[in-house]
């Protein structure tokens, strides 16, 4: 069975081909494609090289999230959502041993965000879709989110959450890249606070959200929503909760369980750069939950990873068998 790293980017081609004639392309800059930074510059014969050298059989690829656009005009969003989904798909045909993937949407738009999702998964064959942390600026409790949700889970999509843009950090300090170190693992611990207190969680119990980034700040958070709640008071599980704090205008949510006890139906990449990080991972979420991802090629990508979890002696050898072999292959469905 392979060895599936479930988070790596890709640029497209014909991106790079449009900015190397024109300097544009949908009226997005060089920028946008990180083509400066790490390897995204790289074709896909050097991919499969990397792929060789780091013993990683198959990739569950994704486009690079300045793709996303959000905030830009909805049809050059689909437009771009469309080339980015075509060209994975076109890798997958034409590797299918070593490629799966998962495509972009126009999350501005729900309606849109599900034609695009649904195309991508019938037609193209892809295994689901990339998405912000936010979409446009607002938090997947909204109502208006929940089709999309719904959607996701009737069709088996799995949904990597993955920080495109600015974070929340930023709003206080730019400086250090504390926006990526700090703000990207926030965002993370929203989404999930945002799916749970939302009710996404318990209206799609099917749904396969994989959060990026070993979940950020997530399995350290849920326990202090768990106070926050009320579910530490409770002198039976099954009593209701009484949260600690007077709702606010808007909030909408009637848990039942603790936060904490929806860590174990998301799933996430162990792209946490320290084997006692990953140790606390596992232990918080259950081993079946963490999956091989690298972040590749982007700069903060994980090295040489497969050696990496082989060699840890923080993991047992089952363990390591699931996070690069077992897990993704029945993420993936293979």
């Amino acid at each position: 069975m392979p060895i599936i790293d479930m988070h790596a980017h890709v640029t497209p081609e014909r991106y790079k081909k449009a900015i190397a004639e024109t300097g544009s392309w949908y009226g997005l800059d060089r920028t946008i494609g990180q083509i400066d930074i790490g390897t995204f510059a790289d074709p896909v014969e050097k991919r499969l090289e990397g792929m060789d050298a780091d013993g990683v059989d198959m990739q569950l690829l994704s486009p690079n999230v300045g793709f996303y656009q959000y905030f830009n005009d909805l049809e050059t969003t689909k437009a771009i959502a469309r080339e980015c989904n075509d060209e994975i798909a076109e890798m997958i045909v034409e590797r299918p041993d070593r490629f799966a993937g998962i495509g972009t949407v126009p999350m501005q738009d729900v309606p849109s965000a599900i034609a695009e999702m649904e195309r991508g998964i019938t037609e193209l064959g892809l295994s689901g879709v990339i998405i912000n942390d936010s979409a446009a600026g607002e938090t997947y409790d909204e109502l208006k989110f929940l089709p999309f949700f719904k959607a996701a889970e009737e069709l088996g999509a799995i949904i990597l959450f993955h920080q495109g843009g600015g974070t929340i950090v930023e709003q206080r300090i730019e400086r250090y890249k504390l926006g990526n170190s700090v703000g990207n693992l926030t965002e993370r611990a929203l989404v999930f606070g945002a799916l749970v207190y939302g009710g996404v969680m318990d209206k799609c119990p099917d749904l396969k959200p994989l959060l990026a980034h070993g979940g950020g700040v997530t399995p350290y958070c849920a326990i202090r929503m768990d106070k926050a709640s009320g579910a530490l008071d409770r002198a039976n599980p099954n009593d209701p909760l009484t949260p600690r704090f007077n709702k606010l205008p808007g909030e909408h949510f009637e848990l039942t369980n603790a936060p904490s006890d929806y860590l174990n139906r998301f799933h996430y990449d162990c792209c946490t750069y320290s084997a006692a990080t990953l140790r606390f991972l596992v232990d918080a979420v259950g081993i079946d939950q963490v999956v091989l991802g690298t972040d590749t090629p982007a700069p903060m990508v994980l090295p040489d990873p497969v050696n990496w979890i082989r060699n840890m002696a923080e993991l047992t050898e089952a363990e390591k068998e699931a996070i690069l072999i077992t897990n993704p292959t029945a993420l993936l469905g293979l």
